[in-house]
């Protein structure tokens, strides 16, 4: 695949840690995205039930339609980055649409004020995804898209970590309400898009060889695409169908594990650590080795933790599974340095709409698949479903996709 278009950091500043300034400053902005989020998030249900009154099939009402608008928009905003050839505007309009109905969050009085609220967070995200993973893409060299995926990655969970016990300290040492929480978790989004305004430099994604941007029809088509991207995607999908939410894994630790509630949230946390330590280096592992013998080792990983969680007994063992589990979260940004590999600079922002789509679609059959099999014939066997379903996924990788063009 030739490129015309030059070096990508032509013009662009080294920043901290040998990423490019545009690389550095996304997850800088990422970070306080995060922080942001996770200090609302975790309130958000008893938000809405207990203080507004609301019933819990309003909660499953708000998060259905929140995830299913956002899925679309990654469709959309990625292919018009890639027809408008600008990315940044798109990025930073997705924050400030975020911040803004995050910050709204203080001021409701009634359930649909916070259904309002909380869709537009979610529009918001749909907007920003894909056209700031391809700015991403197009802010270095195809030798260091590991690395600077998994940077991102790691960002985002330091972030939540950080977000998540910042919440917590103002409850308890400041007796801080939910209006208040939802007002100081403005801030730190505020300054991230302030930082990107300032900092981040818009990238004209490079011309391909052969290929003809501006002919790209925005549909769920993957006629421009060669094998190996629709290949990719179909093992992401089948394995996505098996990676049901993280939630079962502490319901898990709880029933068979015997844990005391109060350590749940410990539990969690050590989870976003681990996430956090293995983004980079799984990402810099992939620049060296490939994309494809990493995404496999993650999902082994996975596989293996599964099948622990369907036997575990002791919560000893349950902390050990954790971490473990935690080290496949390593295949997150090596997933997105591969779509990065396989498809035309000038259509990344499309190839990302299409590839975020394609996994936040599967979340929600997902754990209802996990949910019922739960409910019917038990949890071990459905640690086993999730597990067998990422060996399929694992076999369709190994045969079928083709190896990425060699990074560099």
């Amino acid at each position: 695949m030739s490129e015309r278009g030059g070096d990508p950091e032509r013009g662009d500043r080294r920043g901290p840690f040998g990423f490019s300034r545009n690389v550095f400053i996304l997850g800088a902005v990422s970070f306080f995205n995060d922080l942001s989020s996770e200090m609302v998030y975790p309130l958000f249900p008893t938000f809405l039930v207990e203080f507004l009154g609301a019933g819990a099939w309003f909660l499953g009402l708000v998060e259905g339609l929140a995830d299913s608008v956002a899925s679309l928009l990654n469709l959309f905003s990625g292919w018009l980055s890639d027809r408008l050839r600008r990315r940044k505007g798109l990025v930073a309009g997705g924050y400030a649409v975020s911040a803004l109905a995050r910050g709204s969050l203080a001021l409701v009085t009634a359930p649909w004020q916070a259904l309002m609220g909380w869709f537009l967070n979610r529009v918001g995200k749909g907007i920003r995804t894909s056209p700031r993973d391809a700015l991403i893409a197009d802010s270095c060299l195809a030798s260091e898209r590991g690395r600077a995926f998994g940077y991102h990655r790691s960002m985002d969970h330091t972030g939540a970590l950080f977000g998540a016990a910042l919440a917590s300290v103002l409850m308890a040492a400041l007796s801080m309400g939910y209006r208040g929480i939802f007002a100081v978790a403005f801030l730190p989004i505020a300054l991230g898009i302030i930082l990107l305004l300032a900092l981040v430099k818009e990238r004209e994604p490079a011309v391909c060889a052969g290929v003809e941007a501006e002919k790209a029809k925005l549909s769920l088509s993957l006629k421009p695409f060669d094998r190996r991207f629709k290949l990719l995607l179909l093992a992401v999908f089948v394995f996505t169908l098996g990676n049901s939410s993280d939630a079962f894994l502490l319901l898990r630790a709880r029933q068979a594990g015997g844990f005391e509630v109060a350590m749940l949230p410990a539990l969690w946390g050590v989870l976003h650590v681990v996430k956090a330590a293995v983004s980079i280096r799984g990402g810099m592992l992939s620049d060296r080795l490939g994309r494809k013998k990493v995404i496999l080792l993650g999902w082994t990983i996975y596989a293996f933790a599964y099948v622990g969680f369907a036997f575990l007994g002791s919560p000893g063992l349950i902390w050990v599974l954790f971490v473990f589990y935690g080290t496949y979260y390593m295949t997150e940004a090596v997933q997105k340095a591969l779509v990065a590999d396989l498809v035309p600079a000038e259509l990344r922002g499309q190839a990302f709409g299409v590839y975020n789509f394609a996994v936040s679609v599967t979340v929600l059959p997902a754990s209802l698949l996990m949910g019922l099999l739960w409910s019917t014939v038990g949890s071990r066997y459905a640690f086993l479903t999730g597990a067998g379903l990422a060996l399929a996924a694992m076999l369709i990788m190994a045969t079928a996709v083709g190896e990425a063009p060699k990074a560099g």
